[in-house]
């Protein structure tokens, strides 16, 4: 039922480390009348992505929140009332919408959806900017993934490394994905396809990498960074490159006094190899290119994402909170 107020997440405190349920608290706001160009979203399904733990700092790559500020996130939903040309009511969408059970956006922040192709969910997975389209432009445009060659993921059990993993194997290379747990290495090797896992929490990822790729990695796709990078900076091979998309044991302590990189960063130079970082919207050229890729995946069945859903707004800082304690497999979303 429509109501005439929205529910939202707003910062409460700045976690110095994993954030919690204590560091927001959830407000209530009227809706007010729409000014002409805006457009009233129900909101129905929220996308946790570990960006947002780095807008919880006073400063930040991705803009800051502000303590009592609305935390931003992905989104989807149904257009409930529009002044815009572009979208009606009934329609679905998907932007950044923010934490918030009601979302009132300008139209140029949206973007339709349509669910007679995939379900609306899989705007914020397989077709999603933070998951599906990073994991695409990490692997095709920053990785040049080639076949036959060897290609490691960390983090590869969530929604990016996934589906990274994923698309190098379509693009013809030896997938060996790092991953916590032996529930999600099965999970890697039986129902995505890798070639071969490792369990970091059971195994010594060194010694179990080489014996699966003796002779070095040609790709190496990082979601974690810390200590893990450096065991793979060891183990390149000439002419590697290295893809850095994330580093999420790093997003767990105080970000304001900085992060750890690696030591054995002059690897790149003995084997004539480069470390490239990269962020979704470096490519904004590209978008239409990864989603008639990704969308042609999934519809052949070529490529899936498994989902993990939380339920209410209450839950949206104990949600976040399992990106860093590895309590999720696949897309991460918060059902509003």
């Amino acid at each position: 039922m429509a109501t005439d107020t929205s529910r939202k997440v707003v910062l409460a405190s700045r976690p110095t480390g994993i954030p919690g349920s204590s560091n927001f608290r959830i407000e209530e706001e009227g809706l007010e009348a729409l000014a002409d160009g805006q457009v009233r979203v129900d909101v129905t399904h929220l996308s946790i992505d570990a960006f947002i733990r780095t807008t919880l700092e006073e400063e930040s790559y991705h803009t800051p929140v502000p303590i009592g500020g609305t935390i931003m996130a992905f989104g989807v939903g149904h257009v409930r009332e529009s002044r815009s040309a572009g979208f009606a009511p009934g329609d679905a969408v998907c932007g950044p919408v923010g934490a918030r059970s009601v979302a009132t956006v300008p139209a140029g922040m949206l973007v339709k959806a349509d669910e007679t192709r995939a379900p609306l969910s899989a705007r914020l997975g397989v077709l999603g900017l933070t998951s599906g389209f990073t994991a695409y432009m990490g692997v095709r445009h920053v990785g040049f993934v080639k076949a036959g060659e060897t290609f490691v993921v960390s983090g590869a059990a969530g929604a990016v490394g996934s589906l990274a993993g994923q698309i190098a194997k379509l693009d013809g290379a030896r997938v060996i994905g790092i991953a916590g747990g032996p529930a999600k290495t099965k999970h890697l090797v039986e129902a995505l396809g890798f070639d071969a896992a490792i369990d970091y929490k059971g195994e010594d990822v060194a010694a179990r990498l080489r014996e699966l790729a003796p002779d070095g990695v040609d790709v190496f796709f990082d979601n974690v960074g810390g200590e893990l990078l450096d065991v793979l900076l060891d183990q390149i091979r000439e002419r590697a490159r290295v893809v850095i998309c994330g580093a999420i044991s790093q997003y767990q302590g105080d970000m304001s006094q900085g992060v750890r990189g690696p030591s054995l960063y002059l690897r790149l130079a003995e084997r004539h190899a480069r470390m490239e970082g990269f962020a979704v919207n470096h490519f904004p050229d590209r978008y239409g290119e990864a989603e008639e890729a990704l969308g042609g995946w999934l519809a052949r069945g070529e490529i899936r994402l498994d989902e993990h859903v939380e339920e209410g707004l209450e839950r949206f800082g104990d949600a976040l909170g399992l990106l860093f304690t590895g309590g999720h497999t696949g897309k991460l979303l918060l059902a509003v």
